[in-house]
C-alpha cells in the first residue's frame, strides 16, 4: 500500500509540474512573440481599412423606361448578384442619355449606355469605365405605308432624305435617340427643323403612330423590346431599310452595319419578307471609376450568362466583348470576358476568394517584412526562460563576496543561502532548460558546503592558536 500511495503522489506531482510548465511556456511564448503578432494584426487591419476588399452590400443600376429592354436586363442582373448578398436597386430613367447623366452626377454606380448617346468629355474618360459591350441596339425607323404613298408617292423608303416634311417622333431627350438621329440627319444634309418632330415617350408615341397622327417613329432598342416585336408584326407598318449601312458604319465609330435576316421575326409568316439592312448602336455597361472593383467583377461575370446567347444580330458568345465600347474597358471586365474564372473563385465562396485576391499582395509584403523580425522571437523566448535561473546568480555571487570579508557573519550568510535555496526550489522551467536550474541548485549547495568548510577551518585555526598559547606558557614555566 505504501509503494502504491507513493507512486500516486509521484504521478500527481508530475502531472502538476507538467501543467505548470505548459502554462509558463504559453505565457513566455505570448510575451516573446506577442508584440510581433500585435504588429502583424495592426498592419493587416490598416491594409484592410485602406484597400476595402469587401464590396458594399447595395448598388444602383440605371436602366430605362418601364417595359424597355434595359429594364428587362436590369431585372436579370439581380439574381446572380443576390447570390453574393449584393442588392441591386434599379433606377428607372428615360433612357441612355439620362443614364449617362446619372453616372456623371454619381447618383448611380452602373448604367446601360448606348454608343452615340452624347459626346464623351475628358471628365467622362477619367471618371467612367466600361465593363464590356453587351448587345447591339438597331435604329428602328418604322413608318406607315399609307404615309409613304401619300408623301413620297412610293411604297417604300430607302433614304433619310425622303423624310423631309414628315411627322416623326424621335424620342425624349433623355433617351439619347434625338442626338443620335440628328447626327444621321446631318450626314444626309438634313436638320430636325426640316421635319415635324415630336419628342413623346415610347408608349404614347406608338399609340399616336398607330392612330395615324405620326407618320414615322424612331426607336433605338434591343430586339427584345416588346414594342419593337409588336411593330414588326403590325400590318401597314414598314421598317426602313438602310442600304448604305456599311457607309454609316465607317462614318460613325459608334455604329455597326447589321442585317435583320429574312423570316427571323416569324418564319411561318416570313416576317420580314426580305433581309433588312440596319444600323446598330452598341450598348455597354458603364461604371463609375470609383465603383468597388469586386462589384465591377461581379457584374462583368454576370453579363456572361445574360448576354452570351445567340440573337437576331449576333451569334452565341459574340457578346459581351471588349472590342465595341467607346470607353476603355476596366481590368475587371477584361478578365471576366476574356479569361476563365479565377482559380480561387472555383473552389471558395466569392467573398473569401475576393478577400484573398485583394489582400494577397499586402499579405506577401507583410510576410516578407515579418519573417526577419520573427527570428528575434526564439532568442527572446530563450532569454526569458533562462533569466528565471540566471537572475539568482547575482544574489549568490553577492553572498559569496560577503563570505570573503573578514569576520563574516556566518549564521546570517547561512540563513540567506537557505532562503535563496527555498526560492529556487519554486522555479519551474521547461524540461529542455532543467539542466541550468539544477546547476543553480548545485552551486547554492556548493556555496553552503564552502561556508561550512570555512567555519570548520576557522574553528581548527582557533584551536591551534589556543594550543600554541598553552605550549608557550608551559615552556616559560
Amino acid at each position: 500500500m505504501g509503494d502504491r500511495s507513493t507512486s500516486m503522489r509521484q504521478k500527481a506531482y508530475g502531472l502538476r509540474q507538467t501543467l505548470i510548465t505548459l502554462v509558463l511556456n504559453i505565457r513566455d511564448a505570448l510575451v516573446s512573440g506577442g508584440p510581433l503578432v500585435i504588429l502583424a494584426v495592426a498592419l493587416i487591419v490598416a491594409a484592410y481599412w485602406w484597400l476595402k476588399p469587401n464590396p458594399p452590400s447595395q448598388v444602383k443600376l440605371a436602366t430605362g423606361p418601364a417595359q424597355s429592354a434595359y429594364a428587362s436586363f436590369g431585372e436579370q442582373y439581380r439574381t446572380p448578384l443576390a447570390k453574393n448578398k449584393i442588392r441591386v436597386d434599379l433606377v428607372g430613367s428615360e433612357g441612355s442619355f439620362d443614364n449617362l447623366q446619372l453616372l456623371r452626377e454619381g447618383k448611380v454606380d452602373l448604367a446601360f449606355v448606348q454608343g452615340g448617346t452624347a459626346e464623351l468629355t475628358e471628365d467622362d474618360l477619367d471618371s467612367l469605365t466600361s465593363l464590356g459591350a453587351l448587345f447591339v441596339e438597331p435604329v428602328w425607323l418604322f413608318y406607315r405605308s399609307d404615309s409613304a404613298q401619300r408623301l413620297t408617292k412610293r411604297p417604300h423608303l430607302n433614304s433619310l432624305t425622303q423624310l423631309a416634311g414628315w411627322r416623326i417622333n424621335v424620342g425624349t431627350a433623355g433617351s439619347g435617340v434625338p442626338n443620335l438621329f440628328n447626327q444621321l440627319l446631318e450626314a444626309n444634309h438634313l436638320s430636325l427643323a426640316q421635319l415635324r418632330v415630336s419628342h413623346l415617350a415610347e408608349t404614347p408615341a406608338t399609340v399616336e403612330f398607330l392612330a395615324g397622327k405620326i407618320d414615322a417613329l424612331v426607336l433605338v432598342s434591343a430586339p427584345e423590346s416588346p414594342m419593337v416585336q409588336m411593330l414588326l408584326k403590325t400590318p401597314g407598318v414598314q421598317l426602313m431599310d438602310f442600304p448604305q449601312n456599311e457607309a454609316y458604319g465607317r462614318k460613325f465609330r459608334f455604329l455597326s452595319p447589321v442585317t435583320l435576316p429574312r423570316g427571323i421575326v416569324d418564319l411561318a409568316a416570313n416576317v420580314p419578307p426580305q433581309n433588312v439592312h440596319l444600323l446598330a448602336s452598341t450598348t455597354s455597361l458603364l461604371a463609375r471609376d470609383d465603383t468597388h472593383p469586386a462589384i465591377k467583377q461581379l457584374f462583368a461575370q454576370a453579363s456572361q450568362g445574360i448576354h452570351s446567347q445567340a440573337g437576331w444580330f449576333n451569334r452565341a458568345r459574340d457578346f459581351p466583348n471588349t472590342r465595341s465600347s467607346e470607353l476603355a474597358v476596366a481590368p475587371e471586365g477584361v478578365r471576366a470576358i476574356n479569361e476563365p474564372a479565377p482559380l480561387l473563385q472555383r473552389y471558395l465562396p466569392f467573398w473569401l476568394a475576393n478577400l484573398v485576391e485583394r489582400m494577397w499582395l499586402v499579405l506577401g509584403v507583410l510576410l516578407a517584412f515579418m519573417l526577419p523580425l520573427s527570428r528575434v522571437v526564439p532568442p527572446l523566448y530563450q532569454f526569458r526562460v533562462r533569466s528565471r535561473v540566471f537572475k539568482w546568480y547575482g544574489q549568490l555571487r553577492a553572498i559569496e563576496h560577503e563570505m570573503e570579508q573578514p569576520n563574516p557573519d556566518r549564521a546570517s550568510i547561512q540563513a540567506e543561502l537557505l532562503e535563496l535555496s527555498r526560492k529556487v526550489e519554486k522555479i519551474t522551467v521547461p524540461l529542455s532548460y532543467a539542466d541550468e536550474l539544477y546547476a543553480l541548485r548545485s552551486h547554492i549547495h556548493w556555496v553552503l558546503q564552502k561556508l561550512e568548510q570555512q567555519g570548520h577551518g576557522d574553528g581548527a585555526a582557533r584551536a591551534n592558536n589556543a594550543e600554541n598559547s598553552d605550549h608557550l606558557a608551559n615552556s616559560h614555566a
